[in-house]
C-alpha cells in the first residue's frame, strides 16, 4: 500500500473509530445560507530588491483583490457546502525595465500582464468535527505543506484535504494534492517543486497534527511525501512558562528529517535540520535568541509551487525575509526583538528587528551532479531585518493595515546567493461583506 493510502486511511480510521462521535459541530449547523460568509480583501504591494555583484535588480508594484465565499453546511448528520474564491492582480508599475523579475505580478512568458485573474472552488462535507474538502482553491498551512500568501494573491492547491478536531486539544489533518497555482500564476494545473533543487513532482501527500497537552505545552508531528523527490518528517515542542502577569519564558524546538524517495529527482538527500528558540517577554517587549543547524551534505529544501519560488513550509527559527540559513552543514545564530506599542497607548502599532549570522556552510561533500551543487565549499553570511506595522483599530477603516519591511543580506565567499537589500510596503484592507 502506498504512503498516501496508508496515511489517509490511518487518519480516517482514527477519526471514525478512536472515540464516539459527538456530532457537536455539525449538530449546531444553521444551514447552507445561514452560516455563509463573503469576505473581500485588497492588497497593495511595492517590492524593491536591490541585488549586488552585477545581479539583476527586481522592482515591481501591484494591486491585488481577493473575494472568498464560504458557505455553511446543510443541516443533518452529514453536512455539505462549497467554498468559492476569485483573485485578481493588476500591474501598477513594472519598475522601468524590471517588470516580472520579482515574481510579484503574473508572468506571461515575456514579462507581466497588465491584469490577470483566476478563480477556484471546492466542495466540502462535514461529520461532527471532521471535514473533507476537494477542489482547486485549498490553502492548507502546516510545517510540511504551506502555500505562501506574501505576494498579491495567495498560492493554492488542488486535491483532497481532511481535517479533524474530534478530541479536545487535538487537531489532525491529511492531504493528497495533485496540482498547484503559484502566487504569481493564473494556472491551476502547475506542478509542485523542491524550491532549492528546481525539480518538480505532480503529487504531494501529508499527514499530521497538533496536540495541546496543557494551555502552555503543545507538540506537533507531521510527515509528507513529495513523489520521487523526498519523504520529510517534522516534530515540534513549544512550552511557555509564566513568571508573572506580564513576564514569561517561551521555548520552541523544531526538527525535520528529509530522505530521498522514489526516482530521486533531486538526487541523494539525507538531511536533519533543527532549531531552538528561547524568548523572554516582559510587558511590551520580547527578546529572543535562536540557534539552527543543518546536518547533511545537501541544503534543507521545502515546498515551491513554481520554478524559483519559495513558500512557507519551513518552520525553522532562522528562516528569514531573504534567506533561510539552510545550506549544507550550516550553523546559524539569531537575535530577535519585538515591541507591541499597545502597552504604551498605541494599540495596533508593532516593531520587529532581527539579526542572524550563518557560518560553516560546506558543500564540498556533495555529489557534483546534484541539483544543489551550486553551493560553495565554504560560505558565511548574515541578514538584518526590520519591520514596522500598524493596524487601524476602529472606525470605517478598521483592520486597514500598513507594513514596512526592510532586509539586508551580505554573503562572503558564496555562490548560492548574492548580497542584497530589499524593501517591501504592504497595504491591506479586509472587509467582511456578510
Amino acid at each position: 500500500m502506498s504512503f498516501r493510502r496508508k496515511t489517509l486511511l490511518a487518519l480516517a480510521i482514527s477519526t471514525a473509530t478512536g472515540a464516539p462521535l459527538a456530532l457537536a459541530s455539525q449538530a449546531e449547523s444553521q444551514g447552507f445560507i445561514e452560516d455563509s460568509h463573503l469576505k473581500f480583501m485588497t492588497r497593495n504591494l511595492y517590492w524593491n530588491h536591490d541585488r549586488h555583484g552585477g545581479a539583476d535588480d527586481r522592482r515591481e508594484w501591484g494591486q491585488g483583490f481577493r473575494l472568498d465565499y464560504t458557505s455553511g453546511y446543510t443541516q443533518g448528520t452529514l453536512g455539505f457546502g462549497v467554498d468559492l474564491s476569485a483573485y485578481s492582480a493588476i500591474k501598477l508599475d513594472g519598475g522601468r525595465g524590471y517588470s516580472g523579475q520579482a515574481g510579484v505580478l503574473v508572468p506571461d512568458g515575456e514579462g507581466t500582464k497588465d491584469a490577470a485573474g483566476s478563480a477556484g472552488a471546492s466542495v466540502k462535507m462535514r461529520l461532527s468535527n471532521t471535514e473533507l474538502r476537494y477542489g482547486n482553491n485549498l490553502r492548507p498551512y502546516n510545517p510540511v505543506f504551506a502555500p505562501a500568501d506574501a505576494r498579491l494573491v495567495p498560492g493554492t492547491a488542488t486535491g483532497f484535504w481532511l481535517t479533524s478536531s474530534e478530541w479536545a486539544g487535538l487537531d489532525l489533518e491529511a492531504g493528497h494534492m495533485t496540482a498547484s497555482k503559484d502566487f504569481n500564476s493564473t494556472n491551476n494545473d502547475d506542478d509542485f517543486y523542491a524550491s532549492y533543487a528546481g525539480v518538480s513532482t505532480d503529487t504531494v501527500d501529508f499527514v499530521g497534527g497538533n496536540y495541546a497537552i496543557t494551555d502552555n505545552l503543545s507538540v506537533s508531528l507531521y510527515g509528507s511525501e513529495y513523489k520521487d523527490i523526498w519523504r520529510q518528517y517534522y516534530a515540534n515542542t513549544n512550552y511557555t512558562y509564566s513568571l508573572s502577569d506580564d513576564q514569561s519564558l517561551n521555548f520552541d524546538f523544531n526538527i525535520y528529517r528529509s530522505n530521498d524517495e522514489g526516482r530521486k529527482l533531486a538526487g541523494e538527500i539525507g538531511v536533519t535540520a533543527w532549531s531552538f528558540a528561547a524568548a523572554y517577554t516582559v510587558g511590551a517587549h520580547t527578546f529572543k535568541v535562536t540557534h539552527q543547524r543543518i546536518n547533511g551534505d545537501q541544503p534543507f529544501d521545502y515546498l515551491g509551487m513554481g520554478p524559483g519560488t519559495f513558500h512557507d513550509s519551513i518552520y525553522l527559527a532562522n528562516s528569514s525575509q531573504l534567506v533561510d540559513f539552510n545550506g549544507p552543514n550550516e550553523r546559524s545564530w539569531g537575535l530577535f526583538y519585538d515591541l507591541n506599542m499597545a502597552s504604551y497607548g498605541v494599540p495596533g502599532l508593532t516593531f520587529h528587528a532581527r539579526y542572524i549570522r550563518g557560518t560553516d556552510v560546506d558543500g564540498s561533500k556533495m555529489d557534483p551532479s546534484s541539483p544543489y551543487a551550486y553551493y560553495a565549499d565554504s560560505e558565511d553570511h548574515w541578514e538584518r531585518d526590520l519591520a514596522v506595522g500598524y493596524v487601524v483599530q476602529s472606525g470605517p477603516a478598521k483592520d486597514l493595515s500598513f507594513k514596512l519591511r526592510q532586509a539586508t543580506h551580505r554573503i562572503g565567499n558564496g555562490k548560492s546567493d548574492v548580497s542584497s537589500d530589499q524593501f517591501r510596503l504592504i497595504i491591506e484592507f479586509p472587509y467582511e461583506i456578510f
